[in-house]
């Protein structure tokens, strides 16, 4: 009997195609041509087709750059992976030793992650690093928003004698603390039913009187805060939390958010305008930028660049991070100007017996705030560093050196913000432990180009021309007390205008920009301050008159001291 044999597949035949051929074709005719289309199309496929005519743009002018390589190319399309120096060098080294020696490529990067070639007095403890896993992320007093229940011991008491020993008497400990955590809507709503007696001969109607504590509002000033911390706290757009709401039962329409919200801001108003001030009187203002978009300003500037009033097209939202050693506060702004004018505009209020702040910043020239307002700009190491990840896979022996000796500077920033130092400490301690570091890295990085070791106009010679272009930037942490190392704070705060802008998109007016760059603001600053921000939106809702009046007793920091005070004047 004889087996049939299945027949192979054939392989599908791969088709070659020649290469298109180039047709110099520039932004303004494709953006032309797509107007003339405008008339016959819907709007959806309008924005559809615009985003793909920008994206076709933007990506040929990063293949154009020289500087832009598959590695870089690749990261801004789907994001990076980790930047850290025992990762990249990890990754390098063990794609070179592929012939079984990657256990000794991993000692390597896991002696640069315990701190080889550093401070002994930098590497953590091995008792810290392996202390006992405890009972969760959060202890019992992170929850500081439960509602407290004390319960007394049913057969014992304070002073008794002690059941064991009949000898001792029980005193009061610390109470052993359980945690139950239940599901809530975000929003609740209580529907009264007064009673109506009608009479039978007459016709009138009598109705119940409503409790005196409801008010005439139907959504009170909690209901306010909520939707404004997960709209502008947690990133959650109005149609979602309309969905979440009519899956609990109370149903909350999108309008009907914005509505609640914008009459909600004026409470806020002089909130924001004390946190301007108190943002210019910083020691060291941190400030970036991010895209954005407003609808009504998007056709403000169409029309404009029609009529040839303007060549500026962008929309974004700046982040502005103010310190002291005391405190932070936050800022967002939405619109057409750059991270430096919107800097600009906050130092206009900063008081004049004060000397210039320092400015954290990357190297962009739309991050300096333009005008009379003197700073010490300080550059982020961080974007100079990462010109060096982006070619490790090229040139990876000078890289890891550059990536080795940066490492030592940043392990001694980590070491002074562990010891809490004041900024004298800190920066001598820097001026002693990563000044040295500095220096041999800056005469290495000079001699790379000087001996001809590195090609100038190569990837790797753009990233040290890069760090020797703005070497007094990058190394003003050694010469000005409290100067940043990076702008990683700053980013990190814009986050939340991203996550805003990928869950809702865009704001719709200008107005809708201002109020929700108000509340962003105002929310990310009670965070950085500890805040329970719930309770902050609800105080200063609930007390209108009196922030109105003293606006700098109801910051994030002071409001809690301003509560118990007025409960006392008022009882």
């Amino acid at each position: 009997m004889s087996v049939r044999k299945p027949k192979k597949k054939k392989r599908a035949r791969r088709i070659k195609r020649k290469p298109p051929g180039r047709r110099d074709v520039s932004r303004e005719q494709l953006q032309a041509i797509l107007e003339r289309a405008r008339p016959v199309m819907s709007a959806q496929d309008v924005d559809t087709l615009s985003a793909a005519v920008d994206t076709l743009a933007w990506l040929t002018e990063e293949l154009e750059d020289k500087a832009t390589s598959l590695a870089k190319l690749r990261k801004l399309l789907f994001g990076s992976s980790s930047e850290k120096t025992a990762d990249v060098l990890a990754n390098v080294r063990g794609a070179e030793r592929s012939d079984g020696q990657g256990a000794s490529a991993g000692a390597s990067a896991a002696e640069v992650a315990d701190g080889a070639g550093g401070n002994a007095e930098h590497r953590d403890d091995q008792s810290e690093k392996n202390k006992r896993p405890g009972h969760g992320r959060n202890g019992a007093d992170t929850y500081h928003g439960a509602e407290r229940v004390p319960l007394p011991h049913r057969a014992l008491k304070h002073n008794d004698p002690c059941p064991k020993c009949d000898k001792g008497k029980l005193y009061r400990k610390n109470p052993s603390v359980l945690i139950r955590v239940k599901g809530v809507a975000p929003l609740n709503a209580t529907r009264y039913e007064l009673e109506r007696l009608r009479c039978n001969l007459c016709g009138a109607v009598f109705v119940a009187d409503a409790p005196h504590e409801l008010g005439e509002a139907k959504y009170d000033e909690s209901a306010a805060a909520m939707i404004a911390l997960l709209r502008y706290g947690c990133g959650l757009p109005h149609n979602r939390l309309a969905r979440l709401g009519d899956d609990v039962g109370v149903p909350m329409p999108s309008a009907t958010q914005w509505d609640v919200i914008e009459n909600a801001s004026a409470a806020f108003e002089p909130v924001w305008t004390e946190l301007l001030r108190t943002a210019a009187d910083g020691d060291v203002l941190h400030n970036d930028d991010t895209n954005a978009m407003v609808l009504s300003l998007a056709a403000t500037i169409r029309e404009e660049i029609a009529r040839g009033e303007t060549d500026r097209t962008g929309i974004f939202t700046s982040g502005v991070v103010s310190r002291t050693e005391e405190r932070e506060v936050v800022l967002f702004f939405t619109g057409r100007k750059h991270a430096g004018e919107n800097l600009r505009d906050v130092l206009q209020q900063r008081s004049a017996e004060l000397g210039p702040p320092v400015q954290m910043c990357d190297a962009l020239s739309r991050n300096s705030a333009p005008g009379d307002f003197e700073t010490l700009v300080a550059n982020c190491m961080a974007h100079a560093r990462r010109n060096f990840v982006d070619v490790v896979h090229n040139f990876p022996e000078p890289v890891a050196h550059v990536l080795e000796e940066l490492r030592k500077v940043f392990v001694n920033e980590a070491f002074t913000k562990k010891q809490a130092m004041s900024a004298e400490q800190r920066l001598r301690y820097h001026q002693e432990h990563s000044g040295p570091v500095m220096d041999a890295l800056g005469e290495w990085l000079t001699a790379q180009l000087d001996e001809r070791k590195v090609e100038d106009n190569s990837t790797l010679g753009g990233a040290i021309r890069y760090m020797e272009n703005h070497w007094d930037e990058l190394t003003l942490f050694l010469r000005v007390p409290g100067a940043p190392i990076d702008n990683n704070l700053c980013e990190r705060i814009l986050k939340r205008a991203i996550v805003h802008r990928k869950n809702s998109l865009f704001y719709k007016t200008e107005n809708g920009a201002r109020i929700g760059d108000m509340f962003m603001s105002i929310i990310a600053t009670a965070e950085r301050a500890g805040a329970n921000t719930f309770d902050y939106l609800v105080a200063i809702q609930r007390n209108q008159e009196h922030v109105a009046q003293h606006p700098k007793q109801w910051m994030p920091w002071n409001f809690v001291e301003t509560l118990a005070r007025l409960k006392t004047e008022r009882a």
